[in-house]
């Protein structure tokens, strides 16, 4: 079924091979779409905004919300925008590849989040003022590359959430093991903070219960990115866990600095950079909403996969510069 051309459509829908392409999903009491169980379903090109107008609280909307079960959920070029009270796409529990690129999502709460739910590919996209731009939780083997986060924070977390004692017991038994979360990237990522958040770049935690038994980091590779502060510094430039157990302390650390960071995980952040107040401006228009950059910033190592650089479009060509847009020469 494909879905076209529509406005103010909202929906709950459940099938394989849907398309929902150029529709407007505006000022919906809860979610704008709600797709669960289904598989091979294609979102491109849509606007979703002003979801959760009622503002309701202890139930967790979010614009599009992919639930339990959905495998090969793609979402692409869509805006998503004005949520102050609502998640953008939210893929929850026991969901399986995961595709979201090309994205422009601005003043939501979680912008991308994928929880307990297995494999992701998160890539070009574009956040703004979003409590977390990208937020990853419970899950495992989600790869993060060439987003721009401006004002908002990339967190990966997990937790002792299990299907002992838990309210709702079935939702983690549908995801990875305590023990598998893991196996995440985050390469070749902008994040600009203004100076305003004043929270930290990257977040990454555990429960403090894993402590004794997870020590082993989220990441499969972490590095190539660049980091930005257009204004007075946070003064956390990450919060780590599993980071070393210190006596009378839990397993995570704060690390003011990325040379603070790097010094105690060498096998991490090699390559990335940090850039402060001298660096000089860094996009087109950031206040007409123009990420593109003005200026050359530090060339990466050119180490996109090739399934990644085919969902993106880019040629080979492009890839040696952080964030979702390149520099065309």
């Amino acid at each position: 079924m494909t879905i076209s051309f529509c406005s103010r459509v909202a929906g709950y829908f459940r099938g394989n091979n849907l398309v929902i392409r150029h529709c407007l999903i505006s000022d919906t009491r809860t979610e704008g779409i709600y797709i669960i169980g289904s598989a091979d379903v294609l979102l491109e090109k849509n606007i979703f905004r002003r979801n959760n107008i009622q503002q309701i609280t202890g139930y967790y909307p979010a614009a599009v919300k992919i639930f339990n079960q959905c495998y090969r959920t793609t979402c692409r070029d869509n805006l998503v925008m004005d949520q102050p009270d609502s998640n953008g796409i939210w893929w929850d529990v026991g969901n399986v590849d995961g595709v979201f690129v090309d994205n422009y999502v601005e003043n939501a709460l979680e912008g991308f989040f994928f929880e307990i739910s297995k494999r992701a590919i998160c890539a070009g996209n574009v956040f703004v003022n979003c409590d977390h731009g990208i937020r990853v939780l419970n899950s495992t083997n989600v790869q993060v590359y060439h987003n721009t986060l401006i004002d908002t924070v990339a967190s990966f977390e997990r937790t002792d959430r299990s299907g002992t004692n838990d309210h709702f017991g079935w939702h983690p038994l549908t995801g990875p093991n305590i023990d598998q979360r893991d196996g995440h990237v985050f390469v070749g990522n902008l994040i600009v903070q203004s100076g305003l958040l004043k929270r930290p770049f990257l977040q990454v935690t555990q429960s403090l219960v894993l402590c004794g038994t997870l020590t082993h980091p989220q990441f499969a590779r972490l590095d190539d990115n660049v980091y930005v502060c257009d204004g007075d510094p946070a003064k956390t430039f990450a919060t780590w866990a599993p980071a070393k157990i210190v006596e009378g302390t839990n397993c995570t650390a704060q690390f003011k600095t990325l040379d603070e960071f790097r010094q105690a995980n060498p096998q991490f952040e090699a390559h990335s950079k940090y850039l402060g107040n001298g660096y000089g401006t860094i996009f087109k228009g950031a206040e007409l909403g123009n990420y593109e950059p003005i200026q050359p910033l530090p060339e990466l190592e050119d180490s996109l996969p090739p399934n990644i650089r085919q969902l993106l479009g880019w040629s080979k060509r492009e890839g040696q510069i952080p964030g979702a847009y390149q520099l065309r020469r």
